[in-house]
């Protein structure tokens, strides 16, 4: 055992898996209001399958469904990986990576990982801003770009209310004031609260959307941890969806046990708050699928005692049997390991047949063989709740060599009603229409 161990750690250092299992079930089998779970597959060493970044070749894209075309509506950005959508039809793009985070990177463990998400098109420095893209002539290509903020600590999540523009650093929950038509901000920013960050800060990523009326903000704060290995300690205020008060910036826990939850909007039926969550890994190249879900307030959601409701995760100590009778099961399961970031209902959407439902950006796996992800699918809806199987909206990013070409992470209705999808292995912004 040592010495495939041994043997692994240098097969993933120079970007090779060695040691781990392979599916049984498809992803679709894993897809939809009732997922298959089959039981846990632990192994000594978790399964490694990544798809090493290469970038596209001049002139390829992505392929887009039947009657839908896709192009490039903006290229040559660094790391794009989250999308806003001003008034005025401006795009923001957040061009951003994981900041310094020492402690996550310690011990073998941590040294192989760090490796793998390197190999995965993750580790380059973050650029810390965020830049304007303006298509002033509605042709579908972004003529114009300015750097709209920079010197930030790894921003992700934005959102506007009235003048005032919200970005979520991976610490820290700032306030800009805006003017419609500018194409930089220069004034300093309020620190509106404090955000779970530090040399350990396993899930980074900070999302922000405000209430209809603009009166709360609410935040995505990702676990620490996969399934609390680091001690429930460095969990506090992690893992849930915070409730802001922009004003004063007290805040709560809206709902909790949700593992890295991102992307969220609001489902424009019922009203109610929905996110998209990466669950757990190794278990299994089946185990866990990630999921969309609406979110209660007070609601808990599992993590990290257990997935799918009352499915209890073994590997946790001390167990918490009150809490996970608690737990609720997500409505949706998008396919295990699948990586679903971005999520953006349909409303305003002028793509054929895509136009009540929801888009999500699947970054792809690399817990799981085969590959699962790696595209934006569309989850239809009716009455305000998902029915039926996705549709693939945008796929090939993988080469016939199973590398990427590109990842889909943040996904966004313009004022055209074409979809933007960012890229942040391609560095491209895509555009998505009817044909």
């Amino acid at each position: 055992m040592f010495k495939c161990q041994h043997a692994v750690v240098i097969a993933l250092a120079a970007g090779l898996a060695a040691c781990g299992e392979t599916s049984t079930l498809q992803v679709s089998d894993g897809t939809g209001p009732s997922p298959k779970l089959p039981e846990p597959n632990k192994t000594l060493i978790p399964t490694v399958n990544i798809a090493p970044a290469v970038g596209w070749a001049p002139g390829a894209t992505p392929i887009a469904a039947p009657g839908t075309k896709v192009a490039a509506f903006a290229e040559d950005l660094d790391h794009p990986r989250w999308l806003y959508v001003l008034p005025n039809g401006d795009v923001l793009v957040a061009e951003t990576n994981a900041p310094p985070k020492p402690d996550d990177s310690m011990g073998i463990r941590g040294w192989v990982m760090e490796k793998v998400m390197g190999r995965a098109g993750a580790g380059v420095p973050s650029a810390n801003r965020i830049t304007l893209l303006r298509d002033a002539d509605h042709d579908g290509i972004a003529e114009t770009r300015s750097v709209f903020i920079q010197n930030l600590h790894s921003p992700f999540g934005m959102t506007l209310v009235g003048n005032d523009l919200y970005v979520a650093d991976a610490d820290k929950l700032l306030r800009f004031h805006y003017q419609a038509g500018d194409n930089i901000l220069n004034t300093q920013p309020t620190k509106v609260v404090d955000l779970p960050g530090g040399p350990l800060n396993h899930h980074w990523t900070k999302n922000v959307i405000a209430s209809p009326d603009g009166k709360k903000l609410y935040v995505t704060v990702g676990s620490n941890s996969n399934v609390g290995e680091n001690g429930m300690d460095q969990e506090e205020g992690r893992a849930a969806i915070w409730e802001v008060d922009p004003a004063t910036g007290s805040h709560r826990i809206f709902a909790s046990g949700l593992r890295n939850p991102n992307g969220m909007a609001w489902e424009p039926t019922s009203g109610k708050l929905w996110t998209a969550v990466n669950e757990r890994d190794e278990i299994g190249s089946d185990l866990v699928p990630d999921y969309i879900t609406s979110v209660q307030d007070g609601g808990f959601y599992g993590w990290p005692y257990s997935y799918y409701g009352q499915h209890v995760d073994v590997r946790v100590e001390p167990q918490n049997p009150a809490l996970v009778a608690k737990a609720i099961a997500p409505d949706y399961a998008l396919g295990p390991h699948t990586a679903s970031l971005g999520l953006s209902f349909a409303e305003g959407s002028t793509l054929p047949n895509l136009t009540e439902g929801a888009f999500v950006g699947q970054h792809g796996s690399w817990n799981r063989k085969p590959h699962s992800g790696y595209k934006v699918i569309f989850v239809p809806f009716a009455d305000g709740k998902p029915t039926g199987m996705p549709v693939d909206v945008l796929t090939g990013f993988l080469n016939t060599d199973k590398k990427a070409m590109g990842r889909p992470v943040g996904v966004v209705i313009d004022k055209q009603g074409d979809l933007l999808v960012a890229d942040d292995v391609g560095n491209k912004i895509w555009r998505v229409s009817a044909q």
